[in-house]
């Protein structure tokens, strides 16, 4: 059977498009349909695995990077996308409208949930737009969320990355679903022992990730931390750190590796659908300080794996570290917990789900043909 994966857009290659790469693994994709390919052929390479794979783009492909500014067009785009007319297994990954990808009946719709879908149209906490913007914005915005919820009903099957994630579908689309952990690199991310005194956190620099906290906790102790990643606000948390804060652009996957792994501490403050860092911190043996919300509540154990703090403020992670300082943690345990979330699981588990549904599918038609 023919296999297609749909994705909303290729750009960088973070934690989603890791989970792209184990999906190509698992079924080895001969097309793929997206808003945009903006994605640089090295890692295009790293998604499909040197696979001669068919890219179907829209034409929001002109815009190029500006592509954004037409968020309110996405599910119009992703609608009118499709030109598969076999029989087909259709897996579509979905963090914003991916999920609207129209498919016939004779193909078989399974929808991965990256994260929460199109977070900026459903955002109760005014981190995408100010409370004057959601003003003005607020008959699109409602209209959007109208859209989205009609789109969520087109995939046969959704999959949640989380148990938070899932929570999140049942209470917007009011759709049940099931949970598979997506995979994270354990073979590269390896343990060690010897831990050095900075503290660490990698991540987009955008607002929803709460860097800020940490810098402003950070700014109150002479503990070094080093911030690893790009985005719009580096240029204003730069012009605030204090000296015992580093920063480095987004770094190559070994090289990062090499930094989590000596860290004393991952630092955590923002609310992650899963949160892929903070696991494969925990790959090496690095306990994790996190805020107790989102997929790190489900991936860190408290007192034994990290330490979970309840507020999303500085005073609250100054308090964690208080508490850190006070644990010994056995680094060789930690390791062993987050291989439960190794790529070999989640392919056996994708796969088992998928093939579940094919035959089942396989029934039904038999049936009807009776």
């Amino acid at each position: 059977m023919k296999k297609i994966l749909v994705v909303d857009w290729l750009d960088k290659y973070g934690g989603a498009e890791r989970v792209l790469t184990s999906f190509n693994k698992s079924f080895n994709f001969s097309r793929c349909y997206t808003l945009i390919n903006n994605m640089p052929a090295e890692n295009l390479k790293k998604v499909f695995q040197h696979n001669d794979i068919e890219i179907i783009e829209s034409p929001l492909k002109l815009l190029k990077s500006k592509f954004r500014h037409l968020f309110f067009l996405f599910p119009h785009f992703i609608s009118n996308l499709s030109q598969e007319k076999n029989k087909c297994l259709i897996i579509s990954s979905s963090f914003a409208v991916a999920k609207g990808f129209r498919s016939k009946k004779n193909q078989l719709h399974i929808c991965y949930f990256q994260a929460r879908n199109q977070r900026y149209i459903w955002d109760d906490e005014n981190i995408y737009f100010t409370k004057l913007q959601a003003l003005i914005l607020n008959p699109i915005l409602y209209l959007l969320r109208k859209i989205d919820i009609k789109q969520s009903k087109r995939p046969d099957f959704i999959v949640a990355n989380s148990f938070f994630v899932k929570d999140w579908i049942k209470k917007h689309y009011k759709i049940d679903c099931e949970v598979i952990y997506p995979p994270v690199d354990t073979k590269l991310f390896k343990l060690e022992k010897n831990k050095s005194e900075y503290y660490i956190t990698t991540a987009r620099l955008e607002p929803y990730k709460r860097i800020d906290l940490i810098v402003d906790a950070f700014n109150n102790i002479n503990e070094e931390i080093y911030i690893v990643g790009d985005g719009s606000t580096k240029k204003s948390l730069e012009a605030k750190a204090n000296d015992n804060i580093k920063f480095y652009d987004f770094l190559d996957a070994e090289s990062v590796m090499n930094l989590v792994s000596k860290a004393k501490a991952f630092i955590h403050a923002g609310v992650e659908d899963f949160g892929i860092a903070p696991v494969e911190a925990q790959s090496c043996g690095t306990p994790v300080i996190a805020f107790n919300k989102g997929g790190v509540s489900e991936t860190v154990v408290n007192g034994k794996t990290g330490v979970l703090f309840e507020h999303q403020t500085a005073g609250a992670i100054l308090d964690a570290i208080k508490r850190f300082n006070k644990i010994k943690f056995n680094y060789r345990l930690i390791s062993e917990h987050a291989a439960n979330y190794s790529e070999e699981k989640f392919i056996a588990n994708i796969k088992k789900y998928v093939e579940s549904k094919l035959h089942n599918l396989k029934d039904n038609n038999e049936k009807e043909k009776g």
